[in-house]
């Protein structure tokens, strides 16, 4: 039998990071590679009690459809949030809820991109928006970056050499997925007034800037915006658990507008239940309290993974310390390969992400992402220790 399917379908492939994660179920395997929350750190009697309030109180409404917007008190819940922690002056009118900040993405891609346009992105980016928009069957134009974002000066010879097919910027300037690396303030509002010179919407990706670990929390792209230019993406996946699967996008209200009118097309709205759950938890405990508890727990595995690697890897090899999030980066030495280093751990039960699939146009086949959240202490130190073992015997 043969179908006759769409041509973006040519342009797909599966993710990764999904594949080897297929490899890391099994319970003996030290897993780096996922971007994973712990889960000893869900707050599952917490959400038992915010769940039977939330039947016993109003189930009806839990159990029924809700707005393509999502649940007006959590919106208004992260609006106010997103105003006092990121500086940003919106109201619940101004969010939409979706099924993670990757939802937000494949619906930017519906609302933006057409064959053949281009997305500017860091050099490397998320794996995943990668897919989500590729499926719009755009192309890619990878800016480089240095420890303080997007090199701007790069930036804008881009921006001049193909504005008329440039639809996009996507940045995710706290603590980046991959590299763990944060932008600066300035690097922030230089990149906005380039957008604003340039009338290029950015897509400020944000779902770690919560877990920080050290120094000090800076305003987000968004709020240095006066124009409307920024469009930002927010999760309770990585401060809350990630099986609710509830995000949003932060937007203009004309630009909200139509971001409901794709999701209607999608799937209409978010799980109701997920969304009151959510919002009974927030009124009733603390959430500043669970994460400064995931924090300080990343900060211990970050730490030791850090130390570790000082320790353990040849001199030669290059990595990342960063202030907060789920990630460090990893560049090994230029003639090496790290899906053939990838292949030597799996045979040890060690797992990570090889880094060229961060590129969207390929290359950098000696780098790869680390993940230090998920695995316990010793874990972690006997997983990069027999890492550091395979890079030293492939050196020579």
């Amino acid at each position: 039998m043969t179908y006759k399917f769409a041509s973006r379908m040519n342009h797909l492939k599966a993710s990764e990071i999904r594949e080897i994660l297929k490899v890391t179920e099994k319970p003996d395997v030290i897993s780096f590679a996922g971007g994973l929350p712990a889960p000893e750190l869900f707050p599952i009697e917490a959400i038992k009690e915010a769940s039977n309030r939330v039947l016993e109180e109003d189930g009806i409404k839990a159990l029924q459809y809700t707005t393509t917007e999502g649940y007006s008190p959590l919106r208004k819940w992260i609006s106010n949030r997103m105003n006092k922690k990121w500086q940003t002056n919106f109201g619940a009118d101004n969010i939409m809820l979706t099924h993670g900040s990757q939802q937000g993405l494949d619906l930017t891609g519906k609302v933006f991109l057409d064959k053949g346009d281009i997305v500017l992105c860091e050099s490397p980016t998320y794996l995943a928006a990668i897919s989500a928009f590729k499926a719009y069957e755009c192309q890619f134009m990878e800016v480089a970056t240095d420890e303080e974002g997007m090199i701007l000066e790069d930036l804008e010879k881009v921006l001049e050499s193909h504005i008329d097919k440039i639809k996009l910027i996507y940045v995710i300037p706290d603590f980046q997925n991959p590299t763990g690396r944060t932008w600066s303030l300035n690097r922030r509002k230089e990149l906005v007034k380039l957008a604003t010179k340039y009338e290029v919407a950015i897509i400020e990706d944000n779902p770690y800037g919560e877990l920080r670990f050290e120094g000090e929390m800076l305003p987000s792209v968004q709020s240095l915006d006066k124009e409307g230019w920024v469009i930002s993406l927010g999760s309770f996946s990585k401060v809350f658990c990630p099986g609710y699967r509830i995000g949003w996008v932060m937007a203009s209200k004309s630009l909200i507008e139509k971001y409901v009118l794709v999701k209607q097309g999608a799937d209409l709205q978010c799980n109701t239940m997920a969304q009151m759950v959510i919002a009974k938890y927030l009124e009733l405990y603390d959430i500043d309290v669970h994460i400064q508890n995931i924090c300080d727990v990343y900060k211990d595995r970050r730490n030791t993974a850090i130390k570790v690697m000082e320790q353990e890897f040849p001199t030669e090899v290059k990595f990342t310390r960063p202030q907060g999030g789920l990630f460090a980066w990893v560049e090994l030495p230029e003639f090496m390969n790290a899906k053939e280093v990838l292949e030597k751990c799996i045979e040890k039960n060690i797992a990570f992400v090889p880094g060229s699939s961060f590129f969207p146009n390929g290359g950098n086949e000696n780098t790869l992402r680390l993940n230090f959240s998920t695995m316990p202490v010793e874990k972690i130190k006997e997983g990069l220790k027999c890492l550091g073992n395979v890079i030293k015997e492939m050196s020579v």
